[in-house]
Formats: structure tokens, sequence, C-alpha cells
């Protein structure tokens, strides 16, 4: 199952962004932990946050300079996962992935690049 990350964009520091994941082709992850990753230019990609299946998926935030600030949602009518970021800072900068995690098999998506200008 290939997921792909939507929503990305040019945004100034302190604003908001909403991305959304939904599957490309077919294939269903409603029964899946699915994780935010992002990649930052020059370095690795990174788990950003992951959310269990169901509407009130548990939410795990991997990144200490992100919490209080993303979370995750997922609507499993939509089949489509969300990471909502708020008070985005320039460090945020990324093209970030959504993932079905443990799933290496899974071929990744394009990921969506956020930009955060100051």
């Amino acid at each position: 199952v290939q997921l792909q990350a939507s929503g990305g964009g040019l945004v100034q520091t302190g604003g908001s962004l909403n991305l959304s994941c939904t599957v490309s082709g077919s294939g269903d992850f409603t029964s899946n932990i699915v994780g935010w990753y992002r990649q930052a230019p020059g370095k690795q990609r990174e788990l950003v946050a992951s959310i269990t299946p169901g509407d009130r998926g548990r939410v795990s935030i991997f990144m200490d300079s992100v919490k209080g600030r993303f979370t995750v949602s997922r609507d499993s009518a939509r089949n489509t996962v969300y990471l909502q970021m708020d008070n985005l800072k320039s460090e945020d900068t990324a093209v970030y992935y959504c993932h079905r995690v443990g799933r290496v098999s899974d071929p990744w998506g394009q990921g969506t690049q956020v930009t955060v200008s100051s």
C-alpha cells in the first residue's frame, strides 16, 4: 500500500497547515498504525508522529520540538489521516511523508513540501 501526503505549501512563521494522507491507488490502511515522517534538507527522514487505528486512535509524538504544536487525527470513513501543524517554525521546513509504520515493503510516496518562511 502506498500512502500519499498532500496539503503542503509555503506558510509564514506562526502559521498553520493541515496535511492529509490518503491511499495512492488501491488499498486500505484503516487497521494500520500510520506514521508521519519528515525529511529536512541534508538530513535523514525522521518519524514525527503516529496514530493507531480507529477514529479515536492513540497519538504518539516522537519529536520534542513539535510537541504541543502538531497533532494527528484520522477519519476512517474518508480513509484519511491528518497532520495538523500549528505555530510553525522555520525548522519545520521539510518534505512530509506518511507511511504505514513497520511496513518496510510499502513504497514511499513523493511527499509534500512544507516551507516556513520568517
